[in-house]
């Protein structure tokens, strides 16, 4: 299970250090893809990539060929380096809008990656409040 909070730096060459700890869980090669509702980076593992877009092939072809061609077209399966780095692609640093400082967010069965200013502000202006309504809402 992926979990915790860890800020790095993209080098020159567009390398970010990924954690040990996420590492051990993401395998040996992993994906990283744009997210389709934030600008941030989804870090999955091979399996769990592939339970992510699962549901994605039972739907409307129309539908679920346009959200593929949009998660595969700049989607990169990487390995890291013996420092634990990984290289992130133009296309996928921009998505993320990263210029410098990250972080990495494990988030239960996949990580993001986030630019750290829009993750910040993002941080800054969830509401608890709203998210425990929709819980509730949910009777959870």
């Amino acid at each position: 299970m992926f979990g915790g909070e860890y800020r790095h730096n993209l080098d020159s060459k567009k390398r970010v250090f990924i954690p040990a700890k996420l590492r051990d869980e993401l395998g040996e090669t992993f994906v990283v893809a744009k997210d389709i509702r934030e600008a941030c980076l989804k870090v999955y593992s091979q399996a769990g990539w592939e339970a992510y877009i699962a549901p994605l092939r039972e739907q409307n072809r129309r539908l679920s060929e346009k959200i593929l061609r949009f998660l595969h077209s700049s989607l990169v399966q990487v390995s890291p380096d013996g420092q634990g780095r990984i290289v992130l692609p133009q296309e996928l640093v921009a998505h993320a809008k990263i210029d410098r400082n990250v972080v990495i967010v494990g988030c239960c069965d996949y990580a993001e990656i986030w630019a750290e200013e829009t993750y910040n502000q993002m941080k800054e202006s969830e509401d608890i409040s709203d998210m425990l309504a929709e819980l509730e809402s949910l009777g959870l």
